[in-house]
């Protein structure tokens, strides 16, 4: 990410404090992975903004830069005047992050204290009157150099990257809501409220497509190798290896052409019954290639599936809520049939047959399935739906154990442990949440919290 550095001042603090300051923060920001654009250090006093006037010279630093930068970093090495903020700012555009120094014991005589506790305060406050979006972390007072702020600068990274895939999102549906599945219904002018926008084409379109397409299209060959190399295929039939192959260029050709940045995919039974095939291997290499993709038309956890995989930039996947763990209160076992990203399992899976529609109708019935098992990992997981023009959502951490599964289970499916589960699965229930849930790797949840809630305006509960 490119972060704008601002540097805050108020005049009778000592001045030297900015200069270091200015080389404290850019090292942190570079240590962290990431870049900077900063005003002319000579444009202001101190090269820092204080007053009113200084303000609209960084307002027009900013929009002189507008689209090159991610978010803004507030530094405030000293107490830093809350006149010079507003006006700078206000009409930035994407996320603001303040942070602020701590005061050191044995620098606490006039000629060295800092006061930025304070004056963090009241620019809070001010932000806070003008309806400006902000975004603070614990603790209130961090130096750059320290692993706290490192911490900060990562999340605030994860805010920023949210933020920008979100305002403009358009989700690609292939296929009408599977009748039987009302549990996925959503309110596409609620999604459109808060940017996102839905597109919807026929699954007959992606069968037409499938049906034209020549045996000899340079890109299906390259996609039955690329396919081959992605997991096991050694027991899916050529026959069906090819139809798994012309459908993934044909989705590609979608997204494509119609300017999806993710899809979800109307996955049964229609493809069963018409090529004898099953999409899910084909929606696990879309997420590993960092395209979100959900099964059954969950549009509403589409949207907390991209969320995760901005936040870690690594794949997210939507699983079931699916079966007790024994005994054990705080864990039980999320599954989907196989349409988990590769990069969230412990091997490479093996595709075969969809069991549950093989059943009854023959063994070469339903092939694409990717099995496998859920690596162990910390986690964070996420669900959205929709009720009165409103998007709701939950966040909250656990983790992957990589406890053993029988063997004989069905598809891909891993062993959560997660703080006061049933707590939390009694809210679910009490507040209209579907048996799916969306995770991807690592803890993100102070970031998605953060993005969802205070940029992009969703409704959020944090267990």
């Amino acid at each position: 990410m490119v972060f704008a550095l601002y540097f805050a001042n108020r005049g009778f603090f000592p001045g030297s404090l900015i200069a270091s300051a200015r080389e404290e923060v850019e090292q942190a920001v570079k240590k962290a992975g990431h870049s900077y654009i900063e005003m002319d250090p000579d444009a202001t006093k101190f090269g820092a903004v204080e007053t009113v006037d200084e303000g609209r010279k960084y307002a027009a630093f900013l929009e002189a830069h507008r689209g090159e930068y991610d978010g803004v970093i507030m530094s405030l090495p000293n107490f830093g005047d809350e006149n010079g903020a507003i006006p700078a700012v206000r009409d930035a555009g994407v996320p603001i992050f303040l942070q602020a120094y701590p005061d050191e014991f044995g620098k606490m005589d006039f000629a060295n204290r800092r006061d930025a506790f304070c004056g963090k305060f009241s620019i809070e406050d001010m932000f806070y009157q003008y309806k400006i979006p902000y975004t603070i972390f614990p603790p209130h007072v961090v130096h750059p150099s320290s692993d706290a702020f490192q911490k900060n600068l990562n999340d605030f990274a994860a805010v920023c990257r949210i933020v920008k895939r979100m305002k403009r999102y358009t989700i690609g549906g292939i296929g009408a809501r599977t009748t039987l599945f009302k549990t996925v219904r959503f309110d596409e002018l609620a999604l459109q409220r808060y940017g996102v926008t839905y597109e919807s084409y026929d699954l007959s379109e992606l069968f037409s497509r499938i049906r034209s397409m020549p045996d000899t299209r340079g890109a299906v060959k390259d996609k039955v190798e690329s396919l081959r190399k992605y997991c096991n295929f050694c027991k899916v039939p050529d026959e069906k290896m090819q139809i798994l192959a012309k459908m993934s260029v044909a989705i590609d050709d979608m997204i494509e052409q119609y300017h999806f940045d993710s899809v979800s995919i109307r996955c049964w039974n229609e493809m069963h019954q018409e090529f004898g095939i099953a999409p899910c291997v084909l929606l696990s290499e879309l997420n590993d290639r960092g395209i979100v993709a959900s099964c059954e038309m969950d549009v509403a956890n589409t949207i907390t599936m991209e969320i995760l995989a901005q936040a870690s930039q690594k794949p997210a996947a939507c699983l079931d809520w699916n079966n007790n763990y024994g005994d054990d209160e705080n864990k039980c076992i999320l599954f989907h049939c196989g349409s988990t990203a590769q990069g969230l399992m412990e091997d490479k899976g093996t595709v075969g047959v969809h069991k549950m529609f093989a059943k009854g109708n023959g063994p070469d019935y339903g092939w694409g399935v990717n099995e496998g098992r859920i690596a162990a990992m910390p986690m964070t997981y996420a669900s959205a739906r929709t009720e009165n023009g409103l998007l709701y959502t939950y966040v909250d951490e656990g983790r992957m154990t990589g406890e053993p599964i029988e063997k004989e289970y069905f598809g891909c499916a891993g062993v959560a442990e997660i703080n006061d589960l049933q707590k939390k699965i009694l809210y679910m229930a009490r507040n209209g949440f579907r048996h799916h849930t969306t995770i991807t790797a690592g803890h993100y949840a102070d970031a998605m919290e953060e993005a969802m809630k205070t940029y992009l305006g969703y409704e959020v509960t944090r267990f």
